[in-house]
């Protein structure tokens, strides 16, 4: 018989067994799963927290993941072309393609990424893409001026300084 009294197999699954409980208990625990943040909130740390600046904006529960000011702005701005997905958790909005009535040949489409809670210029990043008719008919990707991304950004940004100001004043 394999299990006999004093057999080596008999043993080894012990053995096995005691492993496998010892696996399962250590995957155990009473303590809350730790969070890591990328700021520190530990005091003293941050030279600027005492002054209001330096850290995130609180989240507050059930809130967006991103600025609102920025989210609100963007969606304003972009309301001329079509949307095609909007994630205000991840702080991004995906236009689809929009065609200019004026100019035919020529489609854009563009995609926002918010990347900060705080209304700040280097939170929010626009790229533009660009698509023309060749002579068959078919769309092809054609270069975009810089400045065309840049000018989106700047529309964005001062939308959403003037929906902060009427916040705050009103």
């Amino acid at each position: 018989m394999a299990f006999e009294r004093g057999s080596v197999m008999r043993g080894v699954a012990a053995g096995v067994l005691a492993l496998s409980m010892l696996g399962v208990s250590a995957c155990s625990s009473n303590k809350p799963p730790k969070t890591f943040s990328t700021q520190s909130d530990e005091p003293g740390l941050n030279p600027f927290k005492r002054f209001g600046g330096g850290g995130k904006a609180p989240a507050n529960e059930g809130s967006i993941g991103v600025n609102g000011y920025l989210w609100r702005a963007s969606l304003d701005t972009l309301a001329f072309m079509p949307l095609a997905s909007a994630d205000p958790y991840g702080g991004v909005i995906i236009t689809d393609w929009y065609v200019n009535p004026e100019t035919p040949a020529e489609r854009f489409k563009a995609t926002v990424y918010i990347l900060d809670t705080r209304l700040r210029a280097d939170g929010l990043n626009v790229t533009v893409f660009k698509q023309s008719k060749d002579v068959n008919g078919n769309w092809v990707d054609a270069p975009v001026a810089d400045q065309t991304a840049t000018d989106i950004e700047n529309a964005i940004l001062t939308r959403a300084r003037q929906l902060r100001l009427s916040n705050i004043k009103g």
